[in-house]
């Protein structure tokens, strides 16, 4: 999604940092192998992700929605070298491909998959977390907002993907949709709790940064 004109958000991209080769290879081989390939960060987006890590320089991290491994790659690469990543992805059928990317980038020890419901699985993470990424099943949001907050250091970074969500939190609202609902709220939460400060940036389908106080 681009609510920029299209001359000037490809300006934008050519004189922006490029992707490392690795990524270039795992978004080739997302397009080539794998369903809805538009659910990658892109090369643009990674490039955010990646100097939001660096500037943070987090010792964990940890991300809701892996996908194909791209967003995870441009996350570690802010990471402090003893630090960890905890990726969490419902679908069993992406794990081996995460992990072949994963173990040929420098960050593959310090990469941990984890299967099946985020909402289950992040009260088992025994850590506190200097970054989040949210960026999977929008209906959850709020729920994922829940789960971490109280797991996140003071001055922690919370990063939400697809907040504008194409322009429907604009449009009048569907009685049967349940992800933009959800986005709504989840949109009004962001700004008004007080455990947290919020920009929300209206960059590609918008990323919302949040800072723990």
């Amino acid at each position: 999604m681009h609510f920029i004109p299209q001359k000037l958000d490809d300006y934008v991209v050519a004189h922006s940092q490029q992707e490392p080769k690795l990524l270039q290879q795992l978004t080739r081989e997302t397009y080539q192998k794998v369903l809805q390939p538009r659910m990658l960060s892109g090369a643009f987006q990674g490039r955010i992700l990646s100097m939001i890590s660096k500037l943070i320089n987090p010792k964990n991290i940890l991300e809701i929605g892996t996908y194909t491994g791209y967003s995870a790659l441009c996350l570690a690469e802010g990471i402090q070298p003893d630090g960890e990543l905890h990726t969490i992805d419902i679908n069993e059928e992406l794990i081996d491909f995460q992990r072949k990317y994963f173990d040929k980038s420098s960050y593959g020890t310090q990469i941990h998959q984890h299967l099946g419901s985020a909402i289950d699985i992040i009260p088992t993470i025994n850590t506190k977390f200097d970054l989040v990424f949210i960026d999977a099943d929008k209906p959850n949001y709020v729920n994922y907002f829940n789960a971490i907050i109280n797991k996140m250091n003071a001055g922690g970074i919370i990063l939400s993907d697809n907040v504008l969500w194409s322009g429907k939190v604009l449009d009048p609202l569907k009685p049967n949709d349940e992800s933009t609902r959800v986005l709504l709220d989840y949109n009004k939460l962001m700004n008004e709790d007080a455990r947290i400060e919020t920009v929300l940036l209206p960059i590609r389908d918008g990323l919302t940064i949040s800072r723990v106080k």
